[in-house]
């Protein structure tokens, strides 16, 4: 009986070990603080643009950037080649830009996204705009993005 006692002991205390020993993953607002490109985009669910692709039709995202590196500042280098900067602020599961300068047209200077996919790393992001964008033709955007930092 001893043994088995024993032995169901060190067995629970194995198992509480092993499991207990995950890395810790970052808070969101760690993890989204880096500068992103986009990797792919597609506006209305159709893909235009995607990294080394040669049948974009919006080649220009090859030039997009956010940048959230220096929370809770934000600029964003859009295709046409603007730039626009604000501040931010992230939960679990939403992205909300506000203040933009100079404001995007039609955006009143605030975007709002939410945020489909963040991997545990952070190098991994997708964002898909709550609202659609005059910008791009009032279609609703979504962005896979990438960061190497």
């Amino acid at each position: 009986m001893n043994k088995r006692l024993l032995f169901s002991t060190i067995i629970t205390f194995g198992v509480f070990v092993i499991f207990s020993c995950k890395p810790k993953v970052a808070p969101v607002s760690e993890r989204i603080a880096k500068i992103w490109t986009a990797s792919s985009v597609k506006e209305n669910g159709t893909e235009v643009y995607k990294t080394g692709g040669t049948s974009n039709t919006k080649p220009g995202y090859s030039t997009y950037k956010l940048d959230l590196s220096t929370p809770p500042n934000v600029t964003i280098r859009e295709i046409d080649g603007g730039t626009y900067t604000g501040t931010y602020s992230v939960t679990a599961t939403t992205l909300s830009i506000k203040g933009l300068t100079p404001q995007p047209t039609g955006t009143g200077g605030n975007l709002d996204f939410t945020i489909t996919s963040l991997s545990d790393e952070g190098t991994n992001l997708v964002l898909t705009a709550t609202t659609p964008y005059p910008k791009t033709g009032n279609t609703t955007n979504t962005y896979t993005l990438t960061t190497s930092n």
